[in-house]
């Protein structure tokens, strides 16, 4: 029988509508109930590469296409239809592993959808960490997935007099759709079938 994982969606731990200024810092997060055996595969390397590359290929796949995930050697961008049109540039990503938990983090760089003053500041990161208290079914255990931006300045909240409405429009567009893609990505985790990543740094050598 397939693995298959239980999820259960929770509360937002920090954030909200973003204000009329300062950075905006969102979190969405889920807790999944797995096999054990799959668990402990899910702090190493490579696990944590294709968990991320399971992100954007979510991401391709909802907006039917219309994003794109560009990989260079020193960057990954999200463009829209074409490269000429960069909503979101990151740095290439930072690997934390250790019992228990893995992390990816994207360094934000720039972008069509990035204040000018938030250029190279903010951050996008994928953690996934086990969750020691309470019980889970025998041969289970729980995990908790998150995926937060934290630190980021918002291109559609415009300063000045129109710093609020700019604020609302963000809220109400940008925000709201990086929240339902954010947790349909981490829906479609239930199935525990992740992508091989397309740079493959930590894949095992099959020699």
């Amino acid at each position: 029988m397939k693995p298959h994982a239980e999820i259960r969606l929770l509360p937002d731990p920090a954030g909200g509508p973003a204000g009329a200024d300062g950075p905006v810092r969102t979190v969405q997060a889920a807790e999944l109930v797995m096999p054990i055996d799959y668990v402990e595969r899910s702090w190493q390397p490579e696990y944590l590469e294709r968990l991320a590359r399971a992100y954007w290929a979510y991401l391709e796949r909802v907006s039917l296409g219309a994003l794109r995930v560009v990989y260079a050697p020193d960057s990954r961008t999200v463009v829209l239809f074409s490269r000429r049109l960069p909503l979101l540039r990151f740095r290439r990503p930072a690997y934390v592993t250790g019992p228990g938990l893995g992390q990816v983090t994207w360094p934000i760089e720039r972008g069509l959808l990035v204040s000018p003053m938030g250029r190279g500041q903010g951050q996008l990161r994928i953690s996934i960490r086990r969750i020691e208290e309470g019980a889970a079914p025998a041969g289970k255990a729980r995990v908790l997935v998150s995926a937060e931006v934290a630190n980021f300045y918002p291109g559609l909240r415009v300063g000045g007099p129109l710093a609020r409405l700019g604020a609302s429009i963000y809220n109400q567009t940008q925000m709201r759709i990086h929240v339902f893609v954010t947790h349909g990505f981490l829906r479609s985790l239930a199935n525990l079938d992740l992508p091989p990543s397309k740079v493959g740094i930590y894949a095992p050598d099959p020699s």
